[in-house]
Parts: structure tokens; C-alpha cells; sequence
């Protein structure tokens, strides 16, 4: 059992409730997250698909904070991704390793989350972790991920893992090679990012694992705070990011404690840096952020809800006395409102990551972190599966008046 400095290790990336179910793209039917799932008719969505592998033993509490502070910025890198036009479906996994606290027998990796779309699930679980002392298996962590979470079979879908750490790559009883090579077998590429020198990642054999598997390996300062770069649009997203949490509608049994959870989760981004907040805010006014399962606009555009079938109590408050019509009305204003304020954080999201990379210009670099290198990697990998990353398209200028 190591005491000294742990290996971590993290995947990224967008965890549910049930296990999101492996599928083809030419059918793949929606799965919804969250206390009361519902069928929608059967759609052709590419998948993209990250798992986070953490280690979260002794000293590797930094490594947890940039994950915490930039999950939302690694899911935001899909929200313009496209393959044949269409959008895909982001799902994120969560894995811990390392800790003494999990049954050795399990080789202290515990799955917390299956793949999933419910992103506040994992910021929920990730918020929750704690280091401790324990062993660090790197090949036993990555066949674990490998087997269990259930993959697309579709080859053009996106399918990667993300380990970060420390401690040599060959630890444990599970061979790394084989591992990787089981990985890559699936279609799962697998990076690999080591917290340290590149001479120690190289001589712990993290380059080696990442070439077996068709990753990329990777150098982070794991201990680096993430960097907040104030812009000029700053305020008006935090603003309009306040206007669109006023559109999620929370319906039946659980959904105010899954309404609950949200806040929960905008605080504990708050709580990070203003840059975790920010990118949160972004990522709440796109295609990645789903909740079905509680929110009741969702439920209706995208689970195939009817508003008749609900019973009065099922029904968010301000609803429970209307009629049909008016109830049809109210929730078509809420969707329009919401796909404004989105389109609006959107453009202005744009125009900022252009801002900020200017500034990254300028400023001295203190290395990688475990967002930047997870952002770097996956986009390229993203592109080597068909998918093109587009910006938004610039609403019409009105003519200038004479």
C-alpha cells in the first residue's frame, strides 16, 4: 500500500441514475436520466463517450479539483460537434481507484457512475470524493472500465478513457498491456496523462499505455489552480445563465429534489473558481445538458411527455390550475424563452473564447491542466471519427438606419 504521492487518474467526461445502454447509430433510442424515465421514438444520434478513471488516493487532491472545476469545459468542446449534421449524444462515466476504503479484492476501483447524460449527477459525485492511502491499479482501473460500462458497438462513434497519475503505469496484478490492448480492441481509445515530469511518464511506462491504445499521452501540473480569465462578456452570460435556471419547470414525486440537486450543483461550481461557474452556465444552454427525468420542458420536447396524461399534483405549481390550452401555452412561451436565452449564451460563449485565447497569449504558462490536455486530445481524436466542430452562426444584422 503506497502512502507516498498516489497516481490519479481521470476520464473525462458528461452520470445517471441507470446505466446509459450501448447502441448503433442507425437506431438508437434516447435514454432518459433522472426519477421517471420515458420512451421517445427511436433517432440516429453519434455517441461520444468519456470515462473518468480517478485515483483518488493520498496527495491526489488537486488532480479532483480540476476535474471538479473543468468538467464543464471539456463537455462545452461538443456543443458545436456535428457528424452528417447531426449532434451527438454526450455521455460521461466516473470511476475511483486507489483508495483504501474499497475492498481490495475489488482492486480498489469502484464505479460511481455508468455512462451517462445527467452531467449533475457527476459534478454531484465528484464534489463527494475524498483522497485517502490505498494501491494504485492502472491496468486493473482501465480493464475494469473497459468491461463494464456498456460501449457503442458503432465504430464511428467516439469512445475514449481518460488516466491520470503519478505512480508507474505497471502497478497491480492486471497487466497494463493487456489492458490497453483490450481497450483498443472495443474501439475505446485510451489516454493516458501523467502528474509529474514527462521522464518519469515515459520511465513509468504512461507513454507506453497510451501508444498500445491509440491515445495520446500526456504532461499536466496537476496541482495547478485553473485559470479564470476575466472577459467582457462575463457578466451578461452569468446574467442570462440566471434568467435560464428561471425556465426549468420541476414535475412529479422527485422532481424538486432533482431541481435541488441543480442548485446545488451551480453552487458548488460557484464555489470553484468563476471560470468552473462560467463554463457551467455554457454548458447549460446546450444539447449536452438533459433533464428529462424532472424538468418538465425537457420532458415534453425530448421524452414525449404529454401534459394531459399528468396527474394535478404531478404538475409543477403554477400549472396544477390551468387548463389544456393554457398549459400548452405556458410550457411552448417557457421553450421559446429558453432557446433564446441559449442561443444568446451561445454567441456570447463564442465571442469570449476568442477574448481569452488572445489573452493566454500573453501570460506566462505554468503547464497543462487536466482540462486543457483532456480538450486538446479529444478534439482531434472527435475529428478522426467524422465529427466537425462548427461555430454558431451569427444572427442577421439589422440594416443600419438612415
Amino acid at each position: 500500500m503506497k502512502t507516498a504521492l498516489s497516481t490519479a487518474c481521470l476520464i473525462i467526461i458528461t452520470a445517471a441514475l441507470s446505466c446509459v445502454g450501448a447502441a448503433g447509430a442507425e437506431e438508437r433510442q434516447m435514454i432518459v436520466t433522472g426519477p421517471a424515465p420515458f420512451e421517445k421514438p427511436l433517432v440516429k444520434t453519434p455517441l461520444v463517450q468519456m470515462a473518468i478513471l480517478l485515483d483518488t488516493s493520498g496527495s491526489m487532491s488537486g488532480l479532483i479539483d480540476q476535474a471538479r472545476a473543468e468538467l464543464w469545459a471539456i463537455v462545452n468542446e461538443f456543443i458545436f460537434a456535428k457528424r452528417n449534421g447531426v449532434a451527438p449524444e454526450v455521455q460521461v462515466a466516473l470511476y475511483e481507484y486507489g483508495k483504501n476504503t474499497v475492498p481490495s479484492k475489488d482492486g480498489y476501483v469502484r464505479l460511481i457512475v455508468p455512462l451517462t447524460t445527467d452531467l449533475d449527477k457527476i459534478s454531484e459525485e465528484l464534489f463527494a470524493l475524498k483522497t485517502n492511502g490505498g494501491s494504485e491499479y492502472c491496468g486493473w482501473v482501465i480493464k475494469e472500465a473497459a468491461k463494464a460500462l456498456q460501449w457503442s458497438s458503432e465504430p464511428d462513434d467516439l469512445k475514449v478513457i481518460f488516466i491520470a497519475g503519478n505512480e508507474p503505469f505497471t502497478q497491480g496484478p492486471v497487466d497494463y498491456r493487456q489492458a490497453c490492448k483490450a481497450a483498443v480492441s472495443k474501439g475505446i481509445i485510451v489516454n493516458t496523462i501523467h502528474c509529474g515530469s514527462d521522464a518519469e511518464g515515459v520511465n513509468g511506462k504512461w507513454k507506453d499505455g497510451a501508444l498500445l491504445a491509440d491515445g495520446r499521452y500526456m504532461v499536466i501540473n496537476h496541482n495547478r489552480r485553473v485559470v479564470h480569465i476575466a472577459a467582457p462578456q462575463d457578466k451578461l452570460i452569468a446574467e442570462l445563465g440566471a434568467r435560464l435556471n428561471e425556465t426549468y419547470l420541476a414535475y412529479g414525486s422527485s422532481g424538486r429534489a432533482f431541481h435541488e440537486r441543480q442548485s446545488a450543483q451551480d453552487r458548488n461550481a460557484a464555489s470553484v473558481s468563476a471560470e468552473a461557474a462560467l463554463q457551467r452556465a455554457v454548458a447549460k444552454a446546450s444539447q449536452n445538458y438533459r433533464n428529462e427525468g424532472w424538468d418538465l420542458l425537457d420532458a415534453v420536447q425530448n421524452a414525449g411527455v404529454k401534459l394531459e396524461d399528468l396527474k394535478e399534483e404531478e404538475l409543477p405549481e403554477e400549472m396544477r390550475k390551468m387548463n389544456d390550452q393554457e398549459k400548452k401555452a405556458f410550457i411552448e412561451a417557457k421553450a421559446k424563452q429558453r432557446a433564446e436565452l441559449q442561443k444568446k449564451i451561445q454567441s456570447l460563449n463564442e465571442q469570449r473564447k476568442k477574448y481569452v485565447a488572445a489573452e493566454m497569449k500573453k501570460r506566462q504558462k505554468d503547464g497543462k491542466t487536466l482540462g486543457s490536455a483532456a480538450i486538446s486530445a479529444v478534439r482531434e481524436q472527435a475529428q478522426k471519427r467524422n465529427f466537425n466542430f462548427e461555430s454558431p452562426k451569427k444572427p442577421p444584422q439589422k440594416p443600419a438606419e438612415k
